[in-house]
């Protein structure tokens, strides 16, 4: 990289997390992190670091995860964009780039982040859906599922729904809002927090669909929550359910995604 002027540049990003390792850079694995830097060496001929909002495991999509690269000011949003999504494997690509305020930190600074998990309800499996939607293959009970949903908003200590987390950080949380939505045979869940602990949404929507089907009561995941019992809850709901939809930031906005780059994944209210 030469010495002209930098400026951040904020990047959408949509993947399909089957074809990734996680987001996080891995040094013998495919990431969504390491699929972006290759294709950013390759436009400016040196290294370029990105920085994600978040980390998602392997088999977690994405329709807004948010990264931020420093670049020339001769690279305009617009043309990185496109640049960028001829570079990029299928399975990723850059849904928006605007140009960021400086030290702009897509974790730091983002407000809240949005997580969708999506639950598919038939008896058989669905080869379209297999992907995208974690096949429980059984009626739920939904208003006992809501009944545990409102539990969750506010804040709280969330450990008993934590993976491992560094020695003296903080679980707790602020949930700012829980939903269900269905339509036909799918549940849709989503998740709205200033932040998540790791494999948080997956342990919740594991105890959830326990508590659906009738093995777990409304009382007993309250009693779960309060008593924050590291990594109690679950089991954890398989990856390929789970989507990052959205965060936002108080100084970055993207413009709104068409109805075409929604298909598929939210659900009628």
């Amino acid at each position: 990289m030469d010495g002209r002027t930098l400026q951040t540049i904020a990047l959408r990003l949509e993947y399909d997390g089957a074809a990734f390792a996680g987001s996080q850079l891995q040094a013998n694995a495919p990431t969504v992190q390491g699929a972006l830097e290759e294709a950013l060496a390759r436009l400016t001929g040196g290294v370029v670091r990105a920085r994600l909002a978040g980390r998602t495991d392997a088999g977690v999509h994405a329709l807004g995860q948010v990264a931020a690269v420093e670049l020339p000011e001769r690279w305009q949003p617009d043309t990185l964009q496109r640049a960028l999504n001829a570079l990029l494997p299928e399975e990723l690509s850059v849904t928006g780039a605007v140009v960021a305020p400086p030290g702009f930190d897509p974790r730091r600074h983002a407000l809240w982040r949005r997580y969708r998990y999506t639950l598919l309800t038939t008896p058989w499996r669905s080869p379209l859906w297999r992907r995208y939607a974690w096949h429980v293959g059984e009626a739920l009970d939904r208003d006992a599922m809501r009944a545990v949903l409102a539990l969750l908003e506010g804040e709280h200590d969330f450990a008993a729904f934590s993976g491992p987390v560094k020695d003296g950080a903080s679980t707790v949380r602020c949930m700012h809002a829980v939903s269900l939505c269905e339509e036909d045979a799918r549940i849709v869940l989503e998740f709205v927090a200033n932040a998540f602990l790791p494999h948080q949404v997956r342990r919740t929507v594991g105890q959830l669909v326990e508590v659906g089907r009738g093995r777990e009561t409304v009382e007993g995941f309250a009693a779960l929550l309060r008593a924050a019992r590291p990594g109690s809850a679950g089991p954890a709901a398989p990856p390929h359910g789970l989507c990052l939809v959205e965060v936002a930031y108080r100084d970055v906005s993207f413009a709104p995604l068409v109805a075409a780059a929604r298909m598929g994944v939210g659900c009628t209210r």
